[in-house]
């Protein structure tokens, strides 16, 4: 398809035979990602001549059709002038029917045909792809209150408008995602956390029997239908990007804690495939990591009556069901970053705040010691596949594994080195300055786990540096001669200092703080500190 007869059609004004070139362009080009570098001026000019078209246009399939082209042509990022000023926005905005500023969108109805909806919704597409690949596009939507407008648009969508309803969220996802002002405007102004949070309510069918207690989800009911849950995803991810920022007014954490009541909830819940329930249930993991600790008690402090897990009293359902998320993406072995991260700072953060949360996972991954003849890291439990994590390549990855098993340690130094061994733990022994040993800042409770009559009998005898007994090797000195032991001590002193002077090596030595310094500079310092303590 040509697109110089598009454009011929375009200036002639007839827009029955522009609209039937269209069609013929859309179905060549659905899948079109990569465009001829050549044609980008002509692109550009079908932009302009589309917003010619939209303008002068009344009839909806004719409208649609364009809308399409432009969803297609809204894939390079190059073409987006025209679109991205703000006579094309408010296009763009007006044929979604957005109340905007400088225009007044007409409003949703429900006896509205579907020829009308599809234009609504093409718009809307259009919008999205627009937004995200043009930073003009992203100033002129802030100048026009695009995303309050959004918030408008979401009060008056009924749920049999599922595709108007879902590319509004997603459209307000992106805005909030990509501007961190909008964020601040949505929260203070355009009241879009409770919004949200009404859209959530009234897509889950979430039924409050106490102040932030949803009822619990019926076992014969079916799975979340997926209309709701693309639904429950965009809100989840708009949420989140609302949620960045900690505010503690007392107003703001009942908002929150009404959020985690409703996220406990999901997570109980099923969709139609196990794929989209691990993906939803990420989604509102990521948005439980935002915020503020104290409002993880909503996770436990419901009845247990019903509850498939109970502990000191407390409701460790949804935990459950977190760690076993957790144990599922280690399991699968990739992208560990931005899958396993979120839910091991969640649990971490929920362990360090609430001691029936930490006493319930620790039971669980770091039970009393009895066999101690493998490393840590060796193994299929949860402490091995987390110890291995230790010593991940991504720096995230093992900060986060090393933080999480601290924590159930109470931050203390002895404590993870019992269950991990000084190589494993070295890394953040080192970054939190306890290499000299001793504990964290957080403050836990004074009641000691004790060792097992099977660890004591083999402590001695393990190995600090690995966490296991090894059996005894072999001293390479006792068949060597004196005259060979100090040729083999003099030729390692040579070594050593050759790496010392080429700096491929630096002989380091622990401060009195546990940190680590020059070895030069920490003997030092170790000798001002015996001279200040002598002249006492």
């Amino acid at each position: 398809m040509s697109l110089s007869d598009i454009l011929s059609e375009i200036d002639g004004g007839d827009d029955k035979k522009v609209e039937k070139l269209l069609l013929k362009y859309n179905t060549e080009n659905s899948r079109t990602f990569a465009f001829d570098l050549k044609e980008e001026d002509a692109r550009i000019k079908l932009c302009r001549g589309l917003l010619t078209v939209l303008r002068r246009s009344d009839l909806p399939l004719c409208q649609s059709t364009c809308l399409e082209t432009m969803r297609i042509l809204s894939r390079d990022k190059h073409v987006l002038g025209p679109v991205a000023t703000k006579e094309g926005m408010l296009t763009l905005a007006g044929l979604a029917r957005i109340c905007v500023a400088g225009h007044e969108g007409e409003p949703l109805e429900e006896a509205q045909s579907a020829e009308e909806e599809r234009v609504v919704v093409e718009a809307l597409k259009c919008l999205c792809n627009v937004v995200f690949n043009s930073v003009p596009a992203q100033q002129m939507g802030v100048d026009l209150h695009l995303a309050e407008g959004l918030c408008a648009r979401l009060h008056l969508v009924s749920t049999s408008h599922h595709e108007v309803g879902l590319f509004s969220l997603r459209l307000l996802f992106l805005l909030s995602a990509l501007r961190t002002d909008v964020r601040s405007t949505l929260q203070k102004e355009a009241g879009a956390v409770r919004l949200l949070t009404n859209v959530l309510e009234r897509t889950l069918d979430v039924r409050w029997v106490g102040p932030y207690e949803a009822a619990p989800p019926d076992p014969e009911a079916p799975p979340i239908p997926p209309e709701n849950n693309e639904h429950t995803m965009e809100a989840l991810k708009a949420l989140f990007n609302l949620t960045m920022s900690d505010s503690s007014d007392e107003d703001n954490l009942h908002k929150l804690r009404l959020i985690a009541g409703i996220t406990r909830h999901l997570l109980m819940l099923k969709t139609h495939t196990e794929e989209k329930t691990e993906e939803t249930h990420s989604h509102a993991i990521n948005l439980l990591s935002n915020l503020p600790v104290q409002c993880l008690d909503v996770l436990i402090d419901v009845p247990v009556q019903g509850g498939l897990e109970k502990y000191r009293g407390k409701n460790m359902d949804t935990v459950q069901i977190l760690l076993d998320f957790m144990i599922k993406r280690i399991d699968k072995g990739f992208n560990y970053k931005e899958g396993l991260t979120p839910v091991l700072s969640l649990l971490t953060e929920s362990s360090r705040y609430h001691r029936e949360i930490r006493r319930y996972i620790k039971a669980q991954i770091l039970p009393p010691l009895k066999d101690v003849k493998e490393r840590p890291e060796i193994g299929d439990t949860i402490r091995n596949k987390l110890v291995r994590l230790m010593t991940h390549i991504d720096m995230a990855v093992k900060q986060g594994a090393a933080e999480f098993l601290f924590v159930l340690c109470k931050e203390s130094v002895d404590n993870l080195l019992k269950y991990t061994g000084y190589g494993n733990a070295a890394g953040l022994l080192m970054a939190r300055g306890l290499l000299a040993g001793g504990r964290g800042e957080t403050q836990y409770s004074s009641d000691e786990d004790s060792d097992t009559e099977e660890y004591k009998s083999v402590k001695p005898f393990i190995n600090p540096i690995t966490g296991h007994i090894e059996q005894p090797l072999p001293n390479p000195l006792d068949e060597m001669t004196e005259e060979q032991k100090e040729y083999e001590a003099q030729r390692l002193v040579s070594m050593i200092d050759e790496l010392s002077r080429k700096e491929l090596i630096r002989p380091m030595g622990v401060r009195k703080d546990g940190t680590l310094a020059p070895l030069g500079q920490a003997i030092h310092d170790c000798s001002l500190a015996s001279s200040a303590s002598d002249s006492d």
